[in-house]
């Protein structure tokens, strides 16, 4: 008669089984967070380089910028409507099923972006149907992000959550990369060539991207920790705004990343094409960029694990606050390696802050509402961090003659908030996540985060 293999750290899933289901649960949530990254950030890069031009021409460039990037906004608008939607459903029906929804809408809605003719065809209707379009991305990113986080987060035992959060994050920058990657080659057409139709190439590959990812996505089983919760709340997105603090602190916190990635990702086109740099420069620039968070997330998120994840934010926070005027000293020198080095360390800084940011938001609420608790918080982080800043970037670099110390002061105020609410929120490391109620001590700092394994 066999030995019965050991309890599992996580009692409800069998040990046997659960090595297959967490590395399963990460691959699938790393491959569909990269297509939904890859169209969304796509957007913005199009935004910043033909969009103003295409779709808001007229006399003033910079006025033209500004409307592309408004936008940008607008997705970012949308999505803590996705969180609040997919959280709702996600909480009541599983978190599976409201993943596949959100990468059909994504992959479509970016499909029919490269198909969309341009303001010089249909007028007006043009940048009605671009805006339309970029809402559902953002209703689509709103939903994605909260259900691929818990997918990896309840499959993983207290102790590693951090390591294997980390790995479904890559999907940030892997997106990123690819994203840039297309736009670099199709920027090397004749310029004539990409704004008649190689801007349309990298929109039009998400149709095979979202085939990819369907088929991945459906072999994933639903989180065990969801189903092991028999409480099904009527209206969950209620119920966490019935508790606002937590959400206050959860979203004050997420700012500053949000803030300073829009800045060095989908700003610095624009600011750094200003400024005499070449666009095909500017692009290869932040391949380099995007190999620092292909380290440094999952590093960082690991290190969460062992060092809590409040103090690799702080750690991250403080030194945006210190490298913010540094930064763009660097890029004012002309010289793409000192820019590129720049950029590179700013990303280091934002990923300290962003890495950590999946287990924090994941064990800050409890299970029967944690899709539209952590949906809610972090897209509405992202929706005041990123959503206007490059919008606000431009309008001040336009009223400020082009100085960059307005960039480097948002830098220093959104970290300088997630100094202060870090501060005020309760160490999460190793939180049990099965089903109960929220702690009376959700606030209450402790001394030292806690750790299984």
């Amino acid at each position: 008669m066999s030995t019965p293999p050991p309890e599992s750290t996580n009692p409800v899933v069998p040990q046997g089984v659960e090595a297959s289901l967490r590395r399963r649960a990460a691959f699938s949530s790393l491959l569909g967070t990269t297509i939904e990254y890859y169209d969304f950030i796509l957007y913005g890069t199009m935004a910043a380089v033909v969009f103003g031009p295409l779709f808001f021409p007229g006399s003033n460039p910079a006025l033209s910028t500004i409307a592309a990037f408004g936008t940008l906004a607008a997705g970012y608008v949308a999505r803590p409507l996705g969180g609040v939607i997919f959280g709702h459903f996600g909480d009541r029906l599983g978190r599976k099923s409201m993943l596949m929804i959100t990468m059909v809408m994504m992959g479509v809605s970016s499909a029919l972006i490269g198909l969309l003719p341009t303001y010089h065809t249909i007028g007006a209707a043009a940048p009605v149907l671009l805006v339309l379009l970029r809402v559902v991305q953002g209703i689509a990113v709103g939903g994605e992000w909260g259900g691929a986080a818990l997918m990896v987060v309840e499959h993983a035992d207290a102790g590693s959550r951090g390591r294997w959060a980390g790995i479904m994050q890559l999907g940030t920058p892997f997106g990123f990369l690819l994203s840039t990657a297309a736009v670099a080659v199709v920027t090397q057409l004749p310029e004539s060539e990409f704004t008649t139709w190689g801007w349309r190439v990298p929109f039009l590959l998400s149709a095979a991207l979202l085939v990819l990812g369907l088929y991945v996505r459906r072999r994933v089983a639903e989180s065990p920790v969801f189903e092991a919760a028999q409480d099904r709340p009527s209206t969950p997105a209620l119920e966490v705004l019935r508790q606002p603090r937590p959400v206050a602190l959860a979203v004050i916190a997420g700012i500053a990343p949000f803030a300073l990635t829009a800045l060095t990702s989908s700003h610095i086109i624009a600011y750094a094409t200003g400024i005499g740099y070449a666009v095909g420069d500017v692009m290869r620039s932040l391949l380099f960029v995007v190999v620092v968070s292909v380290v440094a997330i999952p590093l960082c998120a690991a290190l969460s694990d062992r060092l809590g994840r409040r103090r690799v934010m702080m750690a991250g926070a403080v030194g945006a606050i210190l490298f913010a005027f540094p930064l763009y000293a660097l890029v004012n020198t002309h010289s793409l390696w000192i820019m590129t080095a720049g950029l590179m360390f700013a990303q280091l800084l934002q990923n300290a802050m962003y890495a950590p940011l999946t287990p924090l938001l994941s064990e800050m609420f409890p299970t029967r509402i944690r899709y539209s608790g952590v949906s809610i918080a972090y897209q509405s982080a992202a929706l005041i961090g990123a959503g206007f800043t490059p919008m606000i970037a431009a309008s001040l670099l336009a009223t400020f003659d082009g100085s960059s110390v307005p960039l480097s002061v948002i830098i220093v105020a959104t970290a300088a908030l997630a100094l202060g609410a870090l501060a005020l929120t309760a160490e999460t490391t190793g939180r049990d996540l099965h089903p109960g109620p929220l702690p009376s001590t959700e606030l209450a700092p402790r001394p030292a985060p806690v750790r299984e394994g």
